[in-house]
C-alpha cells in the first residue's frame, strides 16, 4: 500500500495483533466466536501482509493475484455462511474489498490505481463510506459493553470468550480497512 512508512508499520502491527487474537478466539467455548474467528484471523493477517510498506517489500504482480484468489475463495465461503447469520454479510464486504484492493494493486502496483486524475473511484469511495460507517457503528456498540464489563457482575468469561474483545477486533480491522482504502 502507499502512504507513510510509519503509519504502514502501525497498521501492520494492529492487523497482525488482531489476527493473532482471532486465532486464539478459535479455541473459545462460545460456538459463534469459533465460527467467525477463522475468517477474521484471515482478514487480520491478510491486511497485515498487504499493509507492509512497498519500499520494504514490493510484491510481484502474481502475489497480488494470489491475494485476490485467496480472498475470492474467502468471499465465496462467506456467501455460504451468510445464509445462517447476517453478520457474515459484513465479512463478505470485507473479503470483497480485499479482492478489489488486490486486483487494483496487480493492475497498477506503482501508481494510485484507478485514479485517472478525476478523484476517488466510485467503488473505493463506496467502500470507504461503508467501512467508516461500520467503524462508527462498532465504536458506538463497544462503548456500553466496555462500561458494563468494567462494572463487574455477570458470568466470568475467559479472555478469549469476551464479546467486547471480539467487537474491538472488528473495530480495529474496520479502522485498518479505512486506512488501506485511503492509501489505495
Amino acid at each position: 500500500m502507499h502512504g507513510p512508512a510509519q503509519a504502514a508499520w502501525l497498521l501492520v502491527a494492529l492487523c497482525a495483533a488482531t489476527g493473532a487474537y482471532c486465532l486464539l478466539r478459535m479455541r473459545s467455548r462460545i460456538e459463534e466466536q469459533r465460527r467467525t474467528a477463522g475468517g477474521e484471523a484471515l482478514m487480520g493477517f491478510g491486511m497485515a501482509v498487504m499493509a507492509v510498506p512497498a519500499a520494504v517489500v514490493a510484491p510481484p504482480r502474481w502475489a497480488w493475484l494470489v491475494y485476490a484468489a485467496v480472498f475470492g475463495a474467502a468471499a465465496l465461503h462467506t456467501v455460504w455462511a451468510a445464509r445462517a447469520n447476517r453478520h457474515h454479510l459484513h465479512h463478505l464486504v470485507g473479503a470483497s474489498a480485499m479482492v478489489y484492493m488486490s486486483v487494483t494493486m496487480a493492475t497498477a502496483p506503482g501508481a494510485h490505481a484507478g485514479h485517472g486524475g478525476t478523484g476517488v473511484p466510485l467503488l473505493t469511495g463506496t467502500l470507504l463510506l461503508y467501512f467508516a460507517g461500520y467503524v462508527l457503528w462498532s465504536g458506538a456498540r463497544l462503548a456500553p459493553r466496555a462500561v458494563a464489563s468494567a462494572g463487574g457482575g455477570g458470568a466470568v468469561l475467559g479472555w478469549v470468550d469476551r464479546p467486547e474483545l471480539a467487537l474491538a477486533c472488528r473495530l480495529s480491522m474496520g479502522i485498518g480497512m479505512v486506512a488501506m482504502l485511503l492509501t489505495l
